[in-house]
């Protein structure tokens, strides 16, 4: 893999985790609470799911 190769992969990651991050901070409590998500944990839920 080159540099650049590892430099796109690391941006498409970001964008994913930050998108995860942005939809389970702002699912609505219900769907929240049916899932059994405390939206506060949204920061280590998506780190979790993208990084492993």
């Amino acid at each position: 893999m080159t540099l650049i190769d590892n430099i796109r992969q690391t941006i498409a990651k970001r964008a994913v985790y930050a998108r995860t991050k942005h939809e389970i901070e702002t699912m609505p409590l219900d769907v929240a609470l049916d899932l059994n998500i405390n939206r506060s944990d949204a920061a280590k839920i998506a780190h979790q799911a993208v990084y492993g």
